[in-house]
């Protein structure tokens, strides 16, 4: 897009571009999935395979940020379970506990999943430029945390 012809997408209300921007990812992640024959995962299934993939937060954590019924989570781990993506072990070291990895299955479905969101970004650095992605993110991450913020106080 030209810097001269601006987007009458920047009228839009932040929380709609914001919704649209996050369907654009999702679109781009399902048809990758369905495509390699992962068609099965839920709603949410994804936020959960792609933050175990990273493995940078336990899954109660991760549950927590789909703000969700204790219910609906344990149904999403279920269905994650029986349709493969998941394993979900007693910890060795605390009986009361339940672990939950990534399967083979899961695995290969998360690496489908990045690699879609690699392509959604590279078709963002092809038409902004660095700095404008950085400003970007910026803007993203500030909205998180007066999320953050406002969860805790």
């Amino acid at each position: 897009m030209s810097d001269d012809a601006p987007s009458p997408l920047l009228q839009v209300a932040m929380p709609a571009l914001l919704r649209h921007a996050r369907h654009t990812y999702g679109a781009a992640m399902r048809a990758a999935l369905a495509e390699r024959g992962y068609d099965d995962i839920p709603g949410n299934g994804l936020y959960v395979i792609g933050a175990l993939a990273l493995g940078e937060a336990p899954l109660s954590q991760i549950i927590r940020e789909l703000r969700v019924s204790k219910q609906a989570a344990g149904q999403l781990v279920d269905a994650l379970v029986l349709r493969g993506y998941l394993d979900r072990q007693i910890d060795p070291e605390d009986r009361r506990r339940l672990t939950v990895t990534l399967t083979e299955r899961g695995r290969a479905a998360a690496d489908t999943q990045i690699a879609a969101r690699e392509a959604i970004d590279a078709t963002l650095a092809e038409r902004l430029d660095a700095e404008k992605l950085h400003h970007a993110r910026e803007v993203l991450a500030t909205l998180i945390e007066i999320g953050r913020e406002a969860d805790t106080g």
